[in-house]
């Protein structure tokens, strides 16, 4: 068996499980090396590679028996994570990176190798860039939505419930109407929550270069629901550089007609579902303890068609 002392794990994964998470988190990240070793034996996976990690998840690249270039993808087993498996079975590397293996009871992922070096954000024409992720998501939205994520009507309730106690958090009362317009937005559409395969986090950065395909999407957060509730994060993807531009406004109503165009969305329907996500994120950040609206999100939201 492959040894333990082998395997090294990111001092950034590390930290962010040892210092913002609690005893199981500990744990499980000081069983990591020995979890890696099992399954490069188990699968017969030979290492290719310097391990490479997100916030959440370690990723090392692989080679299979057959000599097949592959990435072996270990995260702490949580909802999103089961949640990521259910999609990527359902979606058979259709528009997505392809699952070659499983286990259960890991959660750890046999994922088909991408190049982590090149995102789409490395696409200097924002309209190519867009078309290409706007492509990959109509694919990954035409595939029939299995059991077992959950589901847009739900997590729009759960939103609305915890509007009343965000909104006195708001220090800015600009802050606080708007909160209850994007709030006011999904309680009109909260009753039709659409019944779509969705990826949920589909920005520039999680679109790697392949051999495959030129691209296929990588990460997903799979729900049950709207297509325009999966729009913002392509909206708002590479903000620093729409701000750059210096008409941030110009670029997302730009973006935001490519991808309701190619998704054949109704623009009022996909404008409200989006106002949804700016409530859902404010929402997290102030559970974080924000006390105000991230002007990325006042902007988004100014840039949406107004019906």
């Amino acid at each position: 068996m492959k040894s333990p002392e082998d395997i090294d794990v990111p001092d950034a994964l590390i930290t962010s499980y040892t210092k913002n998470g609690g005893e199981a988190e500990r744990a499980w990240i000081a069983a990591l090396p020995a979890l890696v070793a099992e399954l490069l034996d188990r699968w017969r996976l030979e290492r290719d590679g310097t391990p490479g990690s997100g916030e959440a998840s370690l990723v090392v690249p692989v080679r299979r028996e057959d000599g097949g270039r592959a990435a072996l993808k270990l995260q702490m087993p949580r909802e999103e994570t089961t949640a990521a498996l259910i999609g990527l079975r359902a979606w058979k590397g259709d528009g997505i990176v392809r699952l070659l293996d499983h286990d259960p009871e890991s959660s750890a992922m046999l994922l088909e190798r991408l190049d982590a070096s090149r995102t789409l954000a490395s696409v200097d024409d924002d309209d190519t860039a867009m078309g290409t992720l706007a492509g990959l998501m109509a694919r990954l939205h035409a595939a029939p939505a299995p059991e077992g994520l959950r589901r847009l009507d739900d997590i729009a309730r759960d939103m609305l419930a915890d509007v009343p106690g965000a909104v006195v958090s708001l220090s800015d009362p600009d802050d606080q109407r708007r909160l209850h317009a994007w709030a006011s937005a999904v309680a009109e559409l909260v009753d039709e929550p659409g019944d779509r395969l969705l990826h949920w986090d589909l920005h520039y950065e999680n679109v790697l270069a392949a051999e495959r395909e030129p691209w296929l999407a990588i990460d997903p957060e799979p729900l049950v629901g709207d297509p325009g509730f999966d729009l913002w994060p392509a909206l708002d993807t590479g903000w620093e550089k729409i701000g750059a531009t210096g008409d941030a406004p110009r670029v997302v109503r730009r973006r935001f007609d490519l991808l309701t165009e190619a998704l054949e969305l109704d623009r009022e329907r996909a404008a409200g579902w989006t106002l949804g996500r700016l409530l859902q994120n404010t929402l997290w950040d102030v559970e974080d303890g924000r006390t105000t609206i991230d002007p990325s999100q006042i902007a988004v939201a100014e840039a949406l068609p107004r019906g």
